[in-house]
């Protein structure tokens, strides 16, 4: 189970939000690139980037910033990215800059077709990021809850031939109240491909509660504001899931 460090960008900035309000922002680093270098010093082997003005623009922002961490860190650890990503020459570009895997989330529920088309273009490449309160899927930077079901769309886009799931209990985002873990092994637990959990995560005890359900299929979980911190060390993380 990989314990996977998230760093998200606003204007060019590692920041954290709370619960995906833009207006509720601490920055916790001016420079992202080495920000990410500290994760691979630590020995992480997986970074979830996220482009936060990207999501809300629907096309992509902070592609300096990206870069300047790919420069950095790109040949010794895999990235995934999600925010923004609304087209296949987005995700083209990514995956040519060094990307390891696009997470599609808006786009993926609005407009199917493409994450399907996305999918048969860039095989292995493709996870899709479903945001959720009370197991109904929110868009737009969590600002528009939709009607579907989480665990609907997970076995739709199985099918399609997805790498995995991020599923994120947006209610718990960045709250430090742990893992929505019922929600995220009644997701996991039906589908084929791995589901990491996201949201809510605020020390090594959370961590833990995660260990039992790796053969639900959860297969990581995405750090955030816990590391940033300090309330939870990542050493001790992963030595929690080992």
């Amino acid at each position: 189970m990989l314990v996977i460090p998230a760093i998200d960008l606003k204007d060019g900035h590692c920041v954290r939000l709370r619960q995906g309000d833009m207006d509720n922002v601490t920055v916790f680093s001016e420079d992202p690139a080495q920000m990410a270098r500290h994760w691979v010093d630590q020995g992480a082997t997986r970074l979830h980037l996220v482009d936060l003005n990207g999501a809300f623009a629907g096309k992509p922002v902070n592609e300096g910033a990206i870069k300047a961490i790919l420069a950095e860190v790109g040949e010794d650890i895999d990235v995934q990215l999600g925010g923004g990503i609304r087209d296949l020459d987005t995700i083209e570009r990514y995956l040519d800059d060094g990307i390891n895997y696009v997470i599609i989330g808006t786009a993926a529920v609005k407009n199917p077709g493409f994450l399907h088309d996305a999918c048969n273009a860039f095989p292995s490449a493709v996870i899709v990021g479903l945001d959720a309160r009370d197991g109904k899927v929110a868009t737009d930077g969590w600002s528009k809850l939709t009607g579907h079901d989480a665990l609907d769309l997970g076995k739709r886009f199985e099918d399609y031939g997805i790498e995995g799931i991020i599923y994120t209990d947006i209610g718990r985002d960045g709250m430090g109240t742990g893992i929505n873990i019922e929600a995220t092994v009644r997701l996991a637990q039906p589908l084929r491909v791995p589901v990491y959990a996201s949201g809510g995560i605020h020390n090594v005890d959370h961590i833990k509660l995660l260990k039992p359900h790796e053969a639900d299929g959860i297969a990581g979980v995405v750090c955030g504001r816990a590391l940033y911190e300090g309330t939870l060390d990542f050493k001790a993380a992963v030595a929690a899931l080992k």
